[in-house]
């Protein structure tokens, strides 16, 4: 029976509410969008035709807010919810709280979401099904000490994973069994901040795995298919960097066997609605059930590019009640596609997450085999509260070089200043020759860490020299009486009867220079508009390689972005006078590496503590991070307390000054 659909709700924020709606926009449909309180300029809420406040900040107090959500369709005359992914696309409370309503949810059932939404219970029905899984345990036993027994019975190395939802929130690596207790209650923290449900499950961490993921759709009159496989292995903090279809040295024997197991599973609770069984593969073909999620995935760009299926659209005829429109000997397999995670976060400091504005945002040029899905635009803010991911960029090739170079170039073009990303990092990992090769396991990045991080170096006197020449070249112009091309507007150094010369102080990455520039190289550029922003880009051809030769500079108001040996730099000119005059600095004391929530605060006043010794856990982008201290030292005052917020920088506690050492190290909780 078909269901009218003329309004759709997305019940999300970023780049995958964009996606939702501009499908839904091409289907003929009305978008109507719901928003945090720091939301209310995000993009999606811009693409929207209709929006709706939800208050708050926090997911808590947002996104997570069933009741809310739902007064908001009804509110904005929405017939349909889309959950994206992530929040409450996996809650079967949701699903079901959709349907009483009377809306329609763009998902499986409630049922379906309960029997595969919970890791544990989804373990427990495979096994009964027969498919293998992995040593572990996922029984309702919450307390250490059966998780403890479990460990003995099953041995070290373990991973610790949320049972209620995905994404790396409530994943930690427990090496031995000195490291558990405070592991599990870190999983346990962070599982019932992101899913509000504290059930942790535990298996065997299996070495050198491959993670391999099928795509399944199903509908309401029985037909279920498989499109595909995707390689997910390339990770960082259990969570997907990288991701391409099909997964690289799959024989067709085996994407049917695997394919055949996930169908299989997708009937047996009654499935509907696009979905994705992750197996863990090992060298010798033999694949493991991993977990079910009930929900588009963040990956299913690849999957749309090899087929050339919209599966966003699939999930609203699908809702509609319309059958799949092809079988299974339909499904299409069309060259290769390749995809990449941008995040604001550093990757040399282990991946901890960044927050700011985008003061540049610069995406690749678009054309064949090139998409780009994002959530924001240039000037808005990344804040702590959410995931970083900033977008993904996906490129298609025949093959799986050519899908590779591509994505290379498109990395190339893509700017990003105001915030730490891992642009350069990802530039790293699909330039690896091991990479390039397909040589693919979960254990990738930390096996070529050398390789992939960087140490921060001294910055060298070429780069001082040609950002001192980019900063003065691309200075704006003052305007002095009304007159641009007033010579008392310019400061290029001019000198009647001598050579022009600019002497400029800057400073990039904690350095800084005074620096002196002979002649003026080139000009201001404008902006379209002909405004004075002086935004210049130095363009550059890709070799083969798609290795940059020459650097790239972009002018963004004060600040000159500048790429070299790989990153981008923003350099900005200051005024050393008044730089002496308001310098100060917090010796001996430890400040936020970034904005987020005090989760925990382990020491007090007066204590002495051991380099190595957690002090603060500080959570941000919904996962804990554990701030230890360097070096030995005795706590003089703490300056924060558990529940506060804190902005980046914001000293936490002070320690004494003959022991302390520099602001404490961040790890995972």
């Amino acid at each position: 029976m078909s269901r009218c659909i003329d309004t759709l709700l997305v019940a999300n924020r970023g780049e995958i509410a964009c996606r939702v709606m501009r499908t839904a926009k091409d289907m003929g449909l009305n978008t109507v969008a719901v928003h945090s309180a720091v939301d209310r300029d995000a993009r999606h809420v811009r693409e929207a035709d209709k929006c709706v406040d939800l208050g708050g900040a926090k997911p808590a107090e947002s996104y997570l807010r069933i009741d809310s959500i739902i007064a908001a369709a009804q509110a904005s005359g929405a017939q349909a919810i889309h959950p994206g992914y992530g929040f409450l696309s996996e809650n079967a409370n949701f699903a079901r709280a959709v349907a009483d309503a009377g809306l329609i949810f763009i998902g499986p059932p409630a049922s379906a979401i309960e029997a595969m939404g919970s890791k544990s219970a989804a373990k427990a029905l495979m096994e009964k099904a027969g498919v293998p899984l992995v040593p572990g345990y996922h029984g309702d036993d919450q307390t250490l000490e059966c998780f403890r027994t479990a460990a003995n019975r099953i041995g070290y190395p373990l991973l610790l994973k949320a049972s209620a939802g995905g994404g790396g929130k409530g994943m930690k690596v427990v090496e031995r069994e000195a490291e558990l207790a405070e592991a599990l209650q870190s999983a346990q923290r962070e599982a019932q901040s992101s899913f509000g449900d504290s059930r942790i499950l535990v298996e065997k961490y299996v070495l050198k795995p491959r993670h391999v993921e099928i795509q399944i759709f199903a509908d309401q009159h029985g037909n279920c298919l498989y499109l595909n496989e995707r390689d997910c292995s390339i990770q960082r903090r259990h969570q997907k960097v990288v991701e391409e279809a099909p997964a690289p040295g799959l024989s067709p024997e085996l994407r049917r066997a695997m394919g055949e197991a996930a169908v299989k599973a997708a009937k047996a609770i009654g499935y509907i609605g696009a979905g994705t069984v992750e197996f863990l593969l090992d060298a010798d073909g033999a694949f493991f059930f991993m977990e079910m999620n009930t929900r588009l995935q963040v990956e299913h760009p690849v999957t749309e590019a090899i087929t050339g299926l919209d599966l966003v659209a699939w999930q609203i005829r699908v809702a509609r009640g319309e059958p799949l429109p092809i079988s299974q000997a339909q499904v299409p397999l069309r060259g290769h596609a390749i995809e990449v995670r941008l995040y604001a976060e550093d990757p040399d400091r282990d991946f901890l997450p960044a927050t700011g504005t985008l003061d540049l945002y610069r995406e690749a040029s678009s054309g064949p085999g090139r998409r780009i899905d994002s959530g924001v635009t240039e000037g808005d803010s990344v804040s702590p509260f959410y995931d970083p991911m900033l977008g993904k960029l996906i490129a298609w090739g025949e093959n799986r070089e050519e899908a590779r170079l591509r994505l290379l170039a498109m990395l190339e073009e893509t700017h990003v200043g105001g915030v730490r990303t891992n642009l350069a990092f990802l530039r790293r990992v699909l330039g690896h020759p091991a990479f390039a090769a397909a040589e693919l396991d979960t254990g990738f990045i930390p096996r070529y860490a050398d390789e992939l991080f960087r140490t921060p170096t001294e910055l060298t006197d070429e780069f001082w020299q040609l950002a001192a020449e980019l900063h003065v070249a691309t200075e704006p112009a003052r305007v002095r009486d009304n007159d641009v091309h007033s010579p008392w507007a310019k400061s290029d150094g001019l000198r009647l009867g001598m050579p022009r010369a600019s002497r400029v102080h800057l400073q990039c990455n904690g350095e800084s220079r005074q620096m002196r520039t002979d002649s003026c190289r080139s000009e201001p550029a404008r902006e379209p508009d002909g405004t004075n922003s002086s935004r210049r880009v130095f363009a550059s051809e890709l070799a083969p390689t798609e290795v940059s030769r020459r650097p790239k500079a972009i002018r963004k108001g004060d600040t000159l972005y500048l790429q070299w040996d790989g990153q981008l730099h923003a350099i900005t000119a200051f005024d050393p006078i008044a730089a002496a005059q308001t310098e100060h600095s917090h010796q001996g004391g430890l400040s936020a590496p970034m904005n987020g929530s005090i989760v925990r605060v382990l020491v007090e006043a007066g204590q002495k503590v051991e380099a190595g010794t957690a002090l603060i856990v500080l959570e941000a982008m919904k996962m804990e991070h554990s701030i230890r201290s360097v070096r030995a030292g005795v706590i003089k005052r703490l300056l924060c307390s558990e529940g506060e917020l804190v902005s980046e920088g914001a000293v936490l506690l002070e320690m004494d000054e003959d022991h302390a050492g520099p602001a404490g190290q961040v790890g995972d909780a």
